[in-house]
């Protein structure tokens, strides 16, 4: 098992490479990319265990930093959990894509986004935004972190900022996982709608969930 200090050297290191290679927007291999991808889970598996053994289990949120990009990036490279929210980028591999559509949010002031960190390490975002002309609230967990309560935690406490109500979010129907997550935290389903998943390559069925007052 890493210990405590090899896993945060290990893990500045990672993010130092990222950020030089998002700096340059470089056209990454995908041969290269995937099996750094394949390591940093392996990492990212021992050090969660470790935390764990030592029974260190917190989850909060805090404001975006331009660090957290490249860790976005490269959850959204798992086709295990792209498949599972559906509703994703045409190509998960495309760095240029990704930074365009990251720069638009952080500097879209109406919408409220926030990094989600377990045990200190970023673990994955929670946002409101308007959709349809209605207040939204969506979340991404990597999937290195699923089945730890990680999502319903950071859900619930992103809640507390975002007041409004009705609130709105979406899951494809056979998306459990999500779907327990936003019941848990009072939102009810409401009806259904269907849209092309672009991580499926077809038209896939999905519920739309309410969060009301006094929910």
């Amino acid at each position: 098992m890493l210990n405590g200090i090899y896993n945060k050297d290990k893990y500045i290191i990672r993010i130092n490479i990222y950020t030089l290679l998002f700096s340059k927007r470089s056209k990454l291999n995908k041969e290269f990319l995937f099996t750094w991808k394949d390591l940093y889970s392996k990492y990212v598996e021992e050090l969660v265990n470790h935390m764990e053994s030592i029974g260190k289990c917190e989850v909060e949120l805090r404001d975006i930093t331009e660090e957290d990009l490249p860790i976005f990036f490269e959850q959204q490279l798992d086709s295990t959990a792209n498949y599972m929210a559906a509703f994703t980028t045409k190509d998960p591999t495309d760095m240029d894509a990704f930074l365009d559509h990251w720069t638009k949010i952080i500097a879209d002031e109406t919408i409220t986004i926030k990094t989600i960190l377990f045990n200190g390490i970023v673990t994955g975002h929670v946002s409101n935004f308007e959709q349809f002309g209605e207040p939204e609230v969506s979340y991404w967990i990597g999937k290195e972190y699923w089945g730890k309560g990680i999502a319903t935690k950071a859900l619930s406490e992103f809640l507390e900022y975002i007041k409004v109500r009705p609130l709105y979010a979406r899951a494809a129907k056979d998306n459990l996982p999500s779907i327990r997550v936003l019941e848990k935290c009072g939102f009810k389903i409401i009806s259904e709608d269907e849209g092309f998943s672009n991580a499926r390559g077809k038209v896939v069925e999905e519920f739309i969930l309410s969060l009301e007052n006094g929910s």
